[in-house]
């Protein structure tokens, strides 16, 4: 087989399993409005949970920042990348949530696969949620510790593998709040258990991060766990991009020894970070709570309003509410009768979720209004009958 058949090949079977991805270019699309290939939606595919990707402070702190600092942070953070502007919002951050240290990554994957592949030796073994996130059990699958999958949501199956004999130190992963089906981990059984077995607890709070808890601290806050390893990234909440692993002064000091995805990039821009700055200060504040009662009622409006008659809904309380179509086709089908309709919904087929599970991911944010919500409840059930 030659290269250009091995790609044909695997191209193949993903257009027979209506598995393709496809990427469209859009104009305009992290609020409220969705512009792409000439037309205007509604937007529910957003990760800008709180409408704070536009937010007038935060636009001009990423300018003024630009003007102070420039475009680039101009290296790595080992050589000169690391600014004033990165060293105050690692410490805010810190303080914010109640840590020794934060260190920034450019992306949550980078800091994900940074933390696993830095700690954990061949005698280790990581215990993972089965559904979590893509850069979490890629890193895992890929370091030399052994990886063990416990079933979703369930620290009585978590419990049973942590009790297994294992010569190193035992990594316990998981989510705040998962990205395909929006539920949130039951975190202090999880922490219970781990800590039973002497092993050390990561969690991803990627989409709750800002969204939930006093002051948005997130979903270990708001169970009151204070989990060894602490991953949230910028990208949700935050309207921005970016991540932050969250952590002790001696796992930081060590990090920044062997964390190969910090050591070998360049930084984020010092722009960026003062932009972070701006959306952490708008989260804290009384805005910040107003934004997030907002949302919490735009959601629980979709949730009263949808005929589950018509479609499984997720058990979910977050901004991401998931309706499983099983089907492939079915989901890009049903896709399209929503964009026809106005609404850009995206359909969520394997390996990104289980097979059998494809569904739209509808994701609301604060930037809805009512008549939003009602407009998407109507074309639902209009696709639905």
């Amino acid at each position: 087989m030659t290269w250009q058949q091995k790609i044909d090949d695997a191209l193949t079977l993903r257009r027979s399993a209506d598995a393709l991805r496809r990427r469209y270019v859009v104009t305009q699309g992290a609020g409220r409005w969705l512009l792409a290939e000439g037309r205007q939606y509604l937007n529910f595919s957003s990760n800008d949970y709180l409408g704070l990707s536009h937010h007038p402070q935060i636009v001009c702190a990423w300018q003024q920042g630009a003007e102070r600092f420039g475009v680039g942070s101009g290296g790595s953070g080992h050589v000169s990348g690391y600014s004033i502007a990165h060293q105050a919002l690692e410490d805010e951050l810190a303080q914010w949530l109640g840590y020794s240290r934060a260190l920034l990554f450019i992306s949550g994957f980078a800091a994900n696969q940074a933390v696993i592949t830095a700690l954990m030796g061949k005698d280790d073994r990581i215990v993972a949620d089965r559904l979590s996130h893509a850069s979490l059990l890629e890193a895992a699958s890929l370091s030399p510790a052994v990886l063990r999958r416990f079933t979703h949501n369930d620290p009585q199956h978590l419990a049973r593998l942590l009790s297994a004999p294992c010569p190193g130190q035992q990594l316990v992963v998981t989510e705040g709040v998962f990205s395909m089906d929006g539920d949130s981990a039951p975190l202090a059984e999880i922490h219970a258990e781990a800590q039973h077995q002497n092993a050390w607890l990561l969690v991803d709070d990627a989409h709750g991060i800002g969204v939930s808890g006093e002051e948005g601290r997130g979903s270990c806050f708001r169970q009151q766990v204070k989990p060894e390893l602490l991953v949230v990234t910028f990208g949700k909440g935050f309207g921005v991009s970016g991540a932050a692993i969250l952590c002790s002064d001696s796992v930081a000091d060590y990090l920044l020894q062997f964390a190969r995805h910090l050591i070998y990039s360049t930084s984020m821009p010092p722009a960026q970070a003062q932009a972070l700055r701006a959306a952490l200060a708008v989260i804290r504040s009384r805005e910040g709570d107003e934004r997030r009662e907002k949302l919490a009622m735009l959601i629980q409006r979709f949730r009263a309003g949808l005929d589950i008659a018509d479609f499984t809904l997720a058990n979910s309380d977050s901004a991401i509410q998931p309706l499983i179509v099983g089907d492939n086709h079915k989901a890009l089908q049903l896709a399209e009768v929503l964009r026809a309709q106005g609404c850009w919904v995206t359909a969520i087929r394997p390996p990104t979720v289980p097979v059998g599970t494809a569904r739209l991911r509808l994701t609301l944010t604060q930037a809805h209004e009512c008549q939003d919500i009602d407009r998407l409840l109507e074309v639902l059930h209009g696709a639905g009958q």
